[in-house]
């Protein structure tokens, strides 16, 4: 799709200034809105069949008729900016590039639910794309697009920066009320949702950063106009970033359902040195990982990832060649689940470590014949047996990479070294006491 014009990305220089973004038709749309009745913006965005990019995918115009339009407490919109996954990395680059968009798709979200105060969530180590983002939100202050009886209307919003401790848990959106409170980071139980009893116990929405970008061109061109852009169910653009063993790594702004070989080859310049694929994880790193074999035809949507028993999370790809040690990775990828996991639920706590100690006796040679299985069995009993998804994300890329990348973890253990001869000693001692 060679004539495809980004929506978020636009190819429009210093569109982080506010008077090039102005100058661009930028904060029009909002000011459109101000005529707008909630329940005619809501429903242009549920024609539009935006759905959120955070890696749930929820519709994002459902998730706002959530919101109750009376309510005796105040309301929030929380804006998730806390990308800590790794391989995830577009919301700085929205930060970055055009931070004017998602700050008027805020406000028009602000209108569109009646709510008076916005906090953006981000990840303390952004330290360079807050300092550019506050600079954003006083600019827009300075113009009077924010703060109160905005262009002369009876509509008043402030938005603010929270600054997160750099904990991967705080992504997930109760969590991230918990942060805001003051609290530690630990995941609630649901229901109730967040759109009854969220932060502080008022009704709350929370939607990722680039979701929020999406809005003033859905506004200003309609929600047909987008729906009809990319694949049907998962529709608009999508930020791609794409990182590993590629040549040109970055974020890349297509419609939704692009070809992975596309993006790989025709985007990402390819395999550096020419080399075989042999494992891409296609949405960030707690998405099940893809085999070379399955990647020819696939579309990058979350529809067609399901084909292949993955999901499009949050569009970050990572490419690994034919050299890579997939028990490495994996490892690599459990440590950090590890570290991250708040010991709130015990199959998390305790299972990540078990998973990260076999991971890394199976990786020094000391793995045993019952390791592979054991692994199994651990990251299994991970799976859906936690409060949050964060379970599923540290389970999925062991179980997929065992069940896909089986003779690697095989090979490795064929390899293991025989137990010290001390070890076996001790072992024929115990053996004859008994």
């Amino acid at each position: 799709m060679s004539d495809f014009e980004p929506i978020i990305l636009k190819n429009i220089p210093d569109l982080h200034n506010i008077e090039v973004y102005v100058k661009n038709g930028g904060y029009s749309t909002f000011k459109k809105t101000l005529n707008m009745t909630p329940e005619a913006i809501i429903e242009e965005v549920k024609k539009s069949g935006l759905r959120g990019r955070g890696g749930a995918c929820f519709p994002t115009g459902m998730k706002w008729s959530f919101m109750p339009q009376k309510s005796d407490k105040p309301k929030y919109l929380c804006c998730n900016g806390d990308e800590s996954e790794p391989a995830s990395f577009k919301d700085r680059e929205i930060f970055e590039k055009n931070p004017h968009q998602f700050i008027e798709g805020t406000l028009i979200a602000c209108k569109a639910m009646g709510i008076k105060t916005a906090y953006v969530y981000i990840r303390g180590e952004y330290y360079p794309w807050i300092v550019m983002l506050q600079k954003a939100i006083d600019d827009a202050y300075g113009k009077g697009f924010i703060g109160k009886n905005i262009m002369g209307s009876d509509f008043s919003t402030d938005i603010f920066i929270h600054r997160g401790a750099g904990a991967y848990i705080c992504g997930e959106e109760t969590a991230l009320l918990n942060s805001i409170e003051g609290k530690r980071g630990m995941p609630r139980f649901k229901p109730p949702f967040p759109a009854n009893f969220g932060l502080w116990g008022c009704p709350t929405t929370i939607n990722n950063i680039e979701t929020l970008a999406n809005i003033p061109p859905i506004i200003e061109k309609g929600g047909e106009w987008f729906s009809k852009i990319g694949e049907p169910k998962h529709a608009g653009s999508l930020l791609y970033g794409l990182s590993g063993h590629i040549n040109k790594p970055g974020i890349y702004e297509l419609p939704s359902g692009t070809l992975l070989t596309d993006l790989i080859y025709k985007y990402g310049g390819g395999v550096k040195d020419n080399k075989k694929i042999k494992m891409i994880i296609p949405g960030g790193s707690s998405m099940p990982p893809l085999t070379a074999d399955e990647i020819e035809g696939l579309r990058m949507d979350n529809e067609h990832l399901k084909t292949v028993n993955s999901y499009i999370g949050t569009g970050g790809i990572v490419v690994m060649n034919e050299d890579t040690d997939i028990v490495k990775v994996i490892k690599r990828i459990t440590k950090f689940y590890y570290h991250e996991s708040c010991g709130q639920c015990t199959p998390c706590r305790e299972g990540c470590g078990w998973m990260l100690k076999i991971l890394d006796r199976i990786d020094k040679g000391m793995g045993r014949n019952e390791d592979i299985e054991l692994l199994r069995d651990v990251a299994n009993n991970i799976e859906g047996n936690t409060i949050c998804a964060f379970g599923d994300a540290a389970a999925w890329p062991v179980k997929w990479a065992i069940k896909k990348f089986m003779p690697d973890f095989e090979k490795k253990v064929k390899e293991s070294v025989e137990l010290p001869i001390a070890n076996k000693v001790h072992s024929l001692r115990l053996t004859v006491q008994e």
